[in-house]
């Protein structure tokens, strides 16, 4: 298989993987219900208004022009991995590059649609193609809901700053999206000199 068709075939089951869970959750889940897998993972959903983790700024303009930054960087993401594949790099740099392009189109279709496509997930299951959408085009809501609570309790006193407290490891909730951009980036970490290659100096004598 060639690298193009690698890439394609890795946006496309991302892509999948991440829209199916959220749909599936969106029309499953009221919001803020949580369902126990194992003891150390969770699905609960909650919906991100603005930035990763949560972060929120500027209202209904900041969240515009969030929206409109995430796609800009998506086409940036998407000239990089068409480079990438140009370039004859490793397959690995292909797929890592092609993870973090899908975690980004995933979280832009939420972005994008979610708000004219789904009505409010308050107290009852959302629906699907809704008359009455929670939103506007552009001013959707992410959908998170892995959850990975690995341990919680009360830290040791003699952790500076923190210690005596209740804490949670690992408290954020996120989506399959976001799990793909860090593979990505991880991968992209791993692999840094066949991805970033470094060009070699002619020197004449």
């Amino acid at each position: 298989m060639s690298k193009k068709a690698i890439a394609i075939v890795t946006v496309l089951l991302a892509l999948f993987l991440d829209q199916a869970s959220k749909i599936y959750v969106k029309t499953h889940f009221e919001y803020a219900e949580t369902v126990e897998v194992l003891s150390w993972f969770k699905l609960q959903f909650i919906e991100n208004n603005g930035m990763a983790w949560g972060f929120e700024f500027g209202g209904r303009a900041g969240k515009l022009f969030l929206t409109l930054f995430r796609v800009v960087a998506v086409c940036g993401i998407l000239y990089w991995l068409r480079n990438t594949i140009k370039r004859d790099t490793h397959v690995v740099v292909v797929i890592a590059i092609a993870l973090v392009f899908s975690g980004a189109l995933g979280n832009i279709i939420d972005s994008v649609f979610y708000g004219v496509i789904f009505d409010q997930s308050n107290h009852k299951v959302a629906t699907l193609f809704s008359e009455k959408p929670y939103g506007d085009l552009f001013y959707g809501k992410v959908v998170d809901m892995l959850y990975f609570p690995f341990w919680d309790g009360i830290l040791p006193e003699w952790i500076p700053f923190i210690g005596g407290n209740d804490f949670t490891f690992f408290q954020y909730i996120f989506n399959p999206a976001d799990a793909f951009i860090s593979i990505g980036v991880a991968l992209l970490f791993i692999f840094s000199k066949q991805a970033f290659p470094k060009e070699e100096k002619v020197v004449n004598v």
